[in-house]
């Protein structure tokens, strides 16, 4: 479903990914996880189209932002579109940090992620699907988002995202900030959502509870895939365990 190949991605004159490759097949919920600074989050926003953007938006500026690489979504080149054109396609990034229209409701919100569904019917479908996985949204539905709790706007982050059928869903760093108790329920939702058919990859710091829910992972560190494998193979190596892993 997607392929990345020997991607490369500089910002001025640091290297922030040095030719990596990694692949995500349909159906499955694969994480890609290592310490910070290691060029995770970069490598969410160039599947989804956003360092393009970023490079587009730093033109004229002092520096440059060089990408090399190709990027295959459903057998298609996407490391050239547009980031609208990407998600159009059915990639959706659910970014770090949640970002929600806070000056908004949480209705709101979630109708904003439904901004390519054309149908209300279908809009409206999705909308209850949303607040039948997140029953706490529908509850919430006429609170301004900036007033929820950490946990329940990583929720509305995932439930808009949600909102234009993704085929792919990318999710950046949903555990950060997060209580344990919380950090739990978001993780149980993630794997309601691979059981509903959607294939998710995963950005994740918090390795001990996402090794016991993906298929297969990939270990990042200093712009480079280090290791690959399951949760329990990586978990052998006690030298990644301890310097990679944060074990």
């Amino acid at each position: 479903m997607l392929e990345i190949n020997d991607l490369t991605v500089c910002y001025d004159k640091a290297m922030i990914l040095n030719g990596i490759s990694l692949r995500v097949d349909e159906g499955e919920l694969v994480s890609l996880v290592g310490p910070n600074g290691a060029g995770k989050s970069t490598t969410m926003r160039a599947v989804s189209g956003l360092v393009q953007w970023e490079k587009a938006q730093h033109r004229g500026n002092e520096g440059d932002i060089t990408i090399k690489g190709t990027i295959e979504f459903m057998g298609h080149p996407i490391h050239r579109k547009p980031a609208h054109k990407i998600a159009e396609m059915g990639l959706i990034l659910c970014p770090e940090r949640r970002r929600p229209f806070k000056e908004m409701t949480v209705f709101e919100n979630l109708r904003a992620g439904a901004y390519m569904i054309k149908d209300k019917k279908e809009a409206e479908h999705n909308l209850q699907n949303v607040y039948k996985l997140f029953p706490i949204l529908q509850e919430r539905s006429h609170q301004l988002s900036g007033t929820l709790s950490g946990g329940e706007q990583q929720m509305l982050a995932i439930g808009r995202s949600l909102m234009c059928n993704p085929k792919l869903l990318c999710i950046d760093e949903p555990s950060t900030g997060l209580s344990p108790i919380m950090r739990a329920e978001v993780f149980r939702k993630i794997m309601e959502i691979k059981a509903m058919g959607i294939t998710v990859l995963l950005v994740e710091q918090e390795v001990s509870m996402v090794f016991k829910m993906t298929q297969r992972n990939y270990v990042l560190s200093s712009g480079k895939i280090i290791a690959e494998g399951s949760g329990e193979e990586l978990l052998k190596d006690e030298v990644l365990r301890k310097t990679y892993l944060g074990m």
